[in-house]
């Protein structure tokens, strides 16, 4: 393929340095990605989404909810208001689409190839973010070829 290293051997520079870039900013994505499509899924639910709700969905501390809002505010991507809970933006909308769109291939992928439900939902929570379109594409051919 070119692309592998020898056994114990390093890659070259630039194809070392451009995964982990793609990591790094797969991570920085990541949690506005959850908690725009959580928030999304609330108000789909004809509920609010409220920082409290956030939290104990997501299981971190209210305090970590209320900074992640914030920064959604900041990013343009959420507008929230007292009493009244969050609500996402056209652009915070489009996010929780694309997160959410993303999550489904690859459940349905990890499922296609047995693994078990409860794993294949914890699974894709974290395989979605690391996942280049080029892939996401070749799942997508693949489910279809099935």
């Amino acid at each position: 393929m070119g692309l592998e290293a020898a056994p114990g051997a390093l890659e070259a520079e630039e194809i070392q340095a451009r995964g982990f870039g793609r990591v790094r900013e797969a991570h920085a994505a990541e949690l506005l990605e959850d908690y725009a499509e959580l928030i999304d899924d609330l108000v789909r639910d004809g509920g609010q989404a409220r920082a409290t709700e956030i939290a104990r969905r997501l299981g971190v501390s209210h305090v970590t909810a209320v900074k992640a809002v914030a920064r959604l505010e900041r990013e343009g991507l959420a507008v929230s208001q007292p009493h009244r809970g969050v609500k996402l933006t056209e652009e915070g909308a489009a996010l929780a689409a694309h997160a959410r769109a993303r999550h489904r291939l690859v459940l349905d992928l990890l499922l296609a190839l047995g693994v078990p439900a409860e794993d294949a939902k914890a699974d894709a929570e974290g395989i979605e973010h690391h996942v280049s379109p080029a892939t996401l594409a070749a799942f997508a051919r693949f489910l279809k070829g099935k």
